[in-house]
């Protein structure tokens, strides 16, 4: 039997512990076989307008994605060599050279890396269609699309690919020349000691926490925070969560272990003791790759509440700023009145004004325009005027950092603004964006040449591309502004956007789940002797499925509620910033990472439960 042979007999013994790693590597080389794919299809080309945006973004996330997978399948490749160590160790004893045993581990790692690679690309092949259609129907865009088949995508995946398991595959092949024989036969037995409960870390661990939560929620305009750290601040509060995070799962977990511990009521109540001891004695292996699990699941959760948080206001973003559908300069053009909802012709006047050394332009309109236009957009708050005061409306003024005007002088004659409105009025891109109301009688007076503007609102406006199109060719002064147009282009960048944002934390998120499952089946396999002997000892299938339930909800729990807290926080900060309501999407994006998580949980809980029940009936 040769080397090969005997490594493909290896996988076929071992292949359900190598399922759900393999099943996430397949999983990450088709959503990279579909960035890149998409990188390089001639149906996103033909999208002109957003093509050279949606390929910059498809690379730059294959990119990410090339690191982060490498990053995971280096890491859950060391699970396995630990747990096979052993096993190593064995074929040493009975004479088979080093060299032979990493060739044996080399070819094993190989065949399921070519393995993953066959079934992820053709995988990849076949739903490329499916995950296309996915990102048109984000991108609202009504377009065929067939299988995408693009050689350059297949010889970029094999390439990365290839390379990353390479690196796997010599790693294997160096265990047998880093360790001694003793070392192999006892990897799976080499414990930790309790760690003790310190306050002074725990305290540190919330201080850093809560220091980093408060400079985040900081308003950026006022804060004197940061006006003394700059541009330092973001790293200031990553540094702070990072070390909050590691001290949380060092310390504090280890803290509130240790008083559950100390509770005799609590700790004498079945399995509970055990469950803490055993959560105490791994708690510093476990605490980084929690820490980094939690990070991570922040990264996540932040990055794609605040993408589908833009592409779920991207519509009330658009009519913020274009609240008429269309909106040109010159004459009236022929519509059909069928789609009409609303039409008005509006005539203004531009005056220019020197503001502390600065020349200011201003668009002005009368009060009989002001209130005909604001009547028919629903504003409540509406104000009359007299001489020598105006209305001023800015749809971009911000209270925080916009510098507010008590006055302006038209005509050499100082008006007082009674009242800043913070919308917009007419369609920000045609019509400008600061405008003065004056009373009717001023705005006759003005010396200035009077343009019109036609403003238009049509039903059904997202779906009247050709007709935004037609009124656009014909606009003889070129100054037209469509909301149906705005509206396609910002759910085209946004919805490709939530596609990478949402496929990359899927990828996240299964890569995480994954690692914390191999790290808790290397567990079971390490527990397995201790609950066979509690087995014997008369403790119940029920009590002991309900103590690993419990085992395996902290490792799951702690990281996911620590990320749900900094997601939360930083988007927060993010809805502060842009004053965009997320909550809705926040909500929704975080009930479905939890969901995919607590299935993670389960099908760990189970593999657990499968691991021990095993070996015990083994014995019997």
């Amino acid at each position: 039997m040769t080397l090969f042979d005997l490594a493909l007999k290896n996988i076929q013994r071992n292949v359900k512990s190598y399922a759900l790693y393999i099943g996430t590597t397949i999983f990450s080389i088709v959503i990279y076989f579909t960035f890149v794919t998409l990188k390089y299809s001639g149906d996103i080309s033909a999208l002109a307008e957003t093509s050279k945006q949606i390929q910059g973004i498809m690379s730059a996330s294959a990119f990410v994605l090339m690191i982060f997978v490498a990053i995971f399948i280096i890491y859950s490749n060391s699970f396995f060599m630990k747990k096979r160590k052993k096993e190593v160790a064995l074929y040493s004893l009975l004479g088979v050279r080093k060299r032979s045993i990493g060739f044996l581990l080399f070819f094993e790692n190989m065949v399921i890396s070519v393995l993953s690679l066959v079934v992820g690309i053709g995988l990849g092949f076949l739903l490329s269609r499916v995950l296309l259609s996915i990102l048109m129907k984000l991108m609202n865009t009504d377009m065929f699309v067939g299988f995408a088949f693009s050689m350059d995508a297949v010889l970029n995946t094999l390439l990365v690919f290839f390379v990353i398991f390479l690196f796997t595959s010599l790693q294997g092949y160096r265990v047998m020349y880093q360790f001694k024989l003793i070392d192999l036969f006892h990897a799976e037995k080499k414990g930790e000691e309790i760690p003790k409960a310190r306050i002074i870390p725990a305290i540190l661990g919330v201080g850093a926490l809560a220091g980093a939560y408060w400079l985040a929620l900081q308003d950026l305009m006022t804060s004197e925070a940061w006006r003394t750290l700059g541009l330092a601040m973001p790293i200031v509060i990553i540094a702070l969560t990072v070390i909050g995070s590691g001290l949380i799962f060092h310390s504090v977990l280890v803290y509130i272990l240790s008083f559950l511990q100390k509770r005799e009521s609590w700790a004498w109540k079945g399995l509970n003791l055990m469950t803490v001891s055993q959560l105490l004695y791994r708690i510093r292996g476990n605490a980084k790759t929690l820490t980094i699990i939690a990070i991570l699941s922040a990264t996540t959760i932040t990055a794609g509440g605040a993408v589908f948080g833009i592409y779920y206001n991207a519509e009330k973003s658009v009519l913020e700023n274009a609240p008429f559908t269309f909106m040109w300069e010159g004459d009236p053009i022929s519509i059909d009145a069928g789609v009409i909802e609303h039409e008005d012709t509006i005539t203004i006047k531009a005056i220019r004004v020197t503001e502390d050394g600065y020349e200011r332009e201003y668009s002005v309109i009368n009060q009989s325009t002001f209130e005909k236009v604001a009547g028919y957009l629903e504003w409540s708050d509406l104000h009359t005027i007299k001489e020598g005061e105006i209305l001023m409306i800015d749809a971009f003024y911000d209270e925080r950092w916009s510098i507010k005007q008590e006055s302006v002088v038209i005509d050499e004659k100082k008006h007082t603004i009674v009242k800043q409105y913070d919308k917009a009025l007419l369609n920000t891109f045609s019509f400008g964006s600061i405008t003065i109301v004056v009373t009717d009688e001023e705005y006759s007076s003005i010396d200035s040449d009077e343009r019109t503007f036609q403003a238009v609102q049509v039903e059904d406006y997202k779906n009247q591309l050709a007709l935004s199109e037609k009124l656009e060719a014909s606009a003889v002064s070129g100054n037209f502004s469509s909301a149906t147009k705005d509206y396609k282009e910002s759910i085209e960048a946004f919805g490709s956007l939530l596609f990478v944002g949402s496929f990359l934390g899927l990828v996240f998120l299964v890569a995480t789940g994954s690692i914390i499952f191999f790290k808790m089946m290397t567990e079971a396999e390490e527990d397995k002797e201790k609950y066979a002997m509690l087995h014997k000892l008369g403790v119940s299938t029920r009590e002991r499925k309900r103590t690993v339930r419990n085992q395996v909800a902290v490792i799951f729990t702690a990281p996911l509620v620590l990320g749900l807290l900094h997601g939360g926080v930083a988007l927060a900060a993010f809805s502060k910033l842009f004053m965009m309501d997320l909550r809705v999407p926040v909500v929704l994006w975080m009930l479905a990472y939890t969901a995919i998580y607590t299935i993670y949980y389960f099908v760990t809980v189970r593999g657990f439960n499968k691991t021990i029940q095993q070996h015990y009936m083994g014995e019997s």
